[in-house]
């Protein structure tokens, strides 16, 4: 898409546009997002504070240290197994897994926090349950409210959750959705959080999200690519999911 002209539009075995098509760690941005939409609307304070405020059953030796800038960052120094091919670690636990909220009672530290950048889900995951106390709604009904509604999709979406009983959203990946709604999203952020005259996301929001960090590699659950024009960013997931933003 080029000046909100479609240039180039294909699918293929069987997919058409109307098809709903998952996520995966694209989410990760949408929950960054709705971290910056609840900080501007005055649900959370700022960056600075510590998970431990939004999260109390977090609250034992270490995680007092983390704040919601070292999830945006991945700079927790939460330990976690990210290995997507390990039938026994973390992400495979949360993601077949049907109690989030009683995984993350569990998680220890690793190290201290902002000591290096790891790229771990549960750092989004911490995110999501944080935006959801903080805001009193669920994660997949304030994404409707403050970005599916207002930028106008084409189609519904979904957000996956880990089961019936708890009815948890998986933040760190699974919101389900049309390929040209996930093309809007990356519209939103190409215009500085702006649509059609109306600011849904605060400029300086957009501005960290989008200015490359930790090496310029990454910055507020945003990929960053080295560019010699201009800093290029995407929301990346698994198994070849882009919204990728020049």
């Amino acid at each position: 898409i080029r000046n909100d002209t479609i240039l180039y539009e294909r699918y293929f075995d069987g997919y058409d546009a109307g098809r709903e098509v998952p996520s995966f760690s694209v989410a990760k941005s949408f929950v960054s997002a709705l971290v910056g939409i609840a900080i501007a609307e005055g649900h959370i304070g700022g960056t600075h504070e510590p998970i431990t405020k939004y999260l109390p059953e977090l609250k034992r030796a270490g995680f007092e240290k983390i704040t919601i800038a070292h999830l945006l960052l991945m700079r927790s120094g939460i330990k976690y197994n990210e290995g997507y091919y390990n039938p026994f670690g973390h992400v495979a636990k949360y993601y077949y897994g049907t109690n989030l909220a009683r995984y993350i009672r569990q998680l220890k530290i690793k190290e201290p926090a902002n000591e290096r950048f790891e790229y771990i889900s549960v750092n989004t995951q911490l995110l999501g349950f944080i935006v959801e106390r903080a805001t009193g709604k669920k994660l997949a009904d304030y994404l409707s409210e403050k970005i599916w509604q207002p930028l106008g999709m084409e189609y519904p979406a979904s957000w996956s959750i880990d089961s019936r009983r708890h009815a948890n959203a998986k933040a760190f990946c699974c919101i389900n959705a049309r390929m040209r709604d996930y093309a809007k999203f990356g519209r939103l952020f190409l215009n500085k959080g702006n649509w059609q005259g109306q600011q849904i996301i605060s400029s300086a929001w957009v501005e960290q999200s989008t200015t490359p960090a930790n090496n310029g590699l990454y910055s507020y659950q945003w990929w960053h690519v080295r560019s010699a024009s201009k800093p290029n960013f995407m929301a990346r997931g698994i198994l070849g999911q882009y919204i990728y933003v020049q």
